[in-house]
């Protein structure tokens, strides 16, 4: 079976996979969760969840065991890597062994059938919030990156050194970023020249030794220690985390 199209919903329905061979429980499934704000879709055998998941990447993905084609425990595996949502198992085995695989391969639940409706739902809850929370998490990081004394808003472009704002220029900032994403390791002058200037590092060129100069100037001026940024002789430029 061909999964179904999701409906036309307003934003912010969670979006859940049901991977279920079973039509019965399947429309079971759909009919009980569609009551309660989600927005469904639904596949039959573990090859076409495997496409749907990676291509659609559901809050949640509901995964029946056992399944045509490849098992749910293979789907599990084939995804985890690269699908950041939840998945909860569907599993009519007792066995512990198949339960502790399925974790081990990044599910993060088991539900044993027959099912009780508001217990999966309950469960569907659980790792829906767990899965919210991490994303803000996430966006937290993603917006900002703190170092001692120095805090950059990466969507906004600014940096606060002791809470004092830095007036850097564009290029400055880009510089800047890339050896906070890499404080404590050394940062090569190619790299640099390669991911923030576009164009590949002559030899020659002091050019980044000038921007950098500039920016110690300034985190200096705001009250940080100047030794914090330094260049490393014939490799490239560190700044220390602490």
């Amino acid at each position: 079976m061909n999964a179904a199209p999701p409906s036309e919903s307003p934003p912010g329905r969670p979006r859940l996979l049901i991977v279920e061979d079973d039509d019965q429980l399947a429309g079971l499934l759909l009919e009980y969760l569609g009551q309660h704000g989600f927005e469904l879709s639904r596949v039959a055998n573990g090859d076409a969840a495997v496409r749907q998941i990676l291509e659609t990447s559901p809050e949640l993905v509901i995964l029946d065991l056992m399944l045509p084609g490849i098992s749910g425990l293979e789907v599990c595996r084939q995804v985890r890597s690269r699908y950041p949502g939840s998945i909860l198992m569907l599993t009519a085995s007792q066995s512990e062994a198949d339960h502790v695989a399925g974790l081990e391969l990044g599910a993060e639940d088991f539900v044993t059938k027959p099912i009780e409706p508001r217990v999966l739902l309950a469960r569907i809850r659980t790792q829906l919030r767990r899965f919210q929370g991490e994303q803000s998490r996430r966006a937290r990081e993603e917006r900002y990156l703190d170092l001692e004394s120095i805090r950059i808003d990466i969507p906004a472009r600014s940096v606060r050194v002791q809470g004092r704002s830095l007036a850097l220029t564009s290029l400055e900032f880009d510089v800047l970023l890339m050896l906070a994403r890499n404080a404590g390791s050394v940062v090569e002058r190619d790299t640099l020249y390669s991911e923030v200037l576009k164009t590949a590092y002559d030899g020659i060129d002091r050019g980044m030794d000038v921007h950098v100069s500039r920016i110690r100037r300034k985190l200096q001026n705001a009250g940080l220690d100047p030794g914090r940024l330094k260049s490393v002789r014939g490799a490239g430029y560190l700044l220390v985390g602490q």
